[in-house]
């Protein structure tokens, strides 16, 4: 029988007069064992930094960018507008609104992908209409809301560490 149960039942008995004694009145009154412990690695100002639930999670807005109407064709405008869209990136990143980033293989017209650290599409949309790559009609946006591992945000810091080349 646990211990938990067993003082129960001293209290219940204790409680109705049914026994008697010193050893049952300092079960009765002995607190309960404290509940396990929490999970030795959890860093709490760590998880308050990154917005992270109790569980460690946070929401997020996914934004999937596909082949839009308007194809700018090779040559100076279209570079000008990959430079301002990698330009548009590094900003929000920057500003701590876009997570992760990255190309996507062209299949049904997946160009790339944004996860924004904000609740709302609405907000994801307008940071989003700042891309040069949308402004242009190169690329529409799909969005989607998600519910992930705080832990992506530490994804901007730890790229730094990892690219040999300077943003």
């Amino acid at each position: 029988m646990s211990i938990r149960i067993t003082r129960l039942i001293c209290k219940l008995l204790a409680a109705t007069g049914l026994v008697v004694g010193t050893w049952a009145a300092a079960q009765a009154q002995t607190a309960e064992p404290a509940a396990k412990p929490a999970n030795p690695q959890y860093e709490p100002e760590r998880a308050k930094r990154l917005g992270a639930s109790p569980n460690g999670m946070r929401n997020y807005v996914l934004v999937l960018l596909k082949t839009g109407p308007n194809k700018v064709p090779a040559g100076p405008e279209r570079n000008e507008m990959f430079a301002g869209h990698f330009a548009n990136i590094k900003r929000l990143s920057d500003e701590g609104k876009l997570v992760t980033a990255g190309p996507a293989d062209g299949v049904d017209g997946w160009r790339g992908i944004f996860i924004f650290a904000v609740k709302e599409i609405e907000e994801a949309k307008q940071l989003t209409a700042t891309d040069p790559v949308i402004i242009k009609g190169e690329m529409v946006a799909e969005y989607h809301k998600m519910y992930m591992s705080a832990a992506l945000m530490e994804i901007p810091e730890i790229h730094k560490k990892l690219s040999e080349k300077l943003p």
